[in-house]
């Protein structure tokens, strides 16, 4: 039985790890991604663990420490391991991450598009998975940056609310939810109010 989001969710991981085989292995190892500190290999290394409930409880749902143990965990496999532990995570999500499919797959694509910009890459995002970029941003803007108290965010995508408060600012549901996020560099994509 697929659970409510779950085929979204494996689509979205199938393509993030059809980007993660098309990078040289230099790419994989080292190139920039706009998860600053973190090459394509330690994105890839984070993702597959948001699948495993056990790896934020043991840092007391500390997310940010149990984020970073598991970079440091894939930093000790071969890029076959890893993109094995990949395959296996977008083929067979585990119990945890299908019950939170909905909001795993804005996690996936905005890591998906933290390698692709970083690359200087696009793709054209299905409505589905823009829309979770930008509530992944709505998400991690109170739990980083804040933005939405200070900014009233207008998505020029069709079907979207604006929200927050204070200066206007305008974009793609995909940029204003990577700036959301904590992505700074997207904000040259933005149309802030005077």
């Amino acid at each position: 039985m697929r659970l409510p989001a779950e085929d979204e969710l494996r689509r979205e991981r199938a393509g993030f790890l059809h980007t993660l085989q098309s990078l040289t292995d230099a790419e994989f190892e080292g190139a920039r991604t706009l998860c600053h500190g973190w090459a394509p290999r330690d994105v890839l290394a984070h993702v597959t663990g948001t699948d495993r409930l056990g790896d934020y409880l043991a840092k007391g749902m500390w997310i940010d420490r149990a984020n970073s143990a598991q970079v440091r965990r894939g930093r000790t496999m071969s890029r076959a391991e890893l993109m094995a532990a990949g395959r296996r995570w977008a083929e067979r999500p585990s119990l945890f991450g299908r019950c939170a499919a909905a909001f795993l797959i804005g996690d996936t694509a905005v890591h998906h598009q933290d390698v692709l910009r970083g690359l200087g890459r696009s793709r054209r995002l299905p409505r589905a998975v823009e829309r979770a970029v930008f509530q992944e941003g709505v998400l991690l803007s109170f739990e980083h940056s804040r933005r939405l108290l200070r900014y009233r965010v207008v998505p020029t995508t069709a079907g979207l609310p604006a929200l927050g408060r204070g200066t206007e600012v305008r974009g793609t549901a995909e940029a204003l939810g990577m700036w959301l996020g904590g992505r700074d560099e997207v904000a040259v994509e933005l149309r802030f109010a005077s």
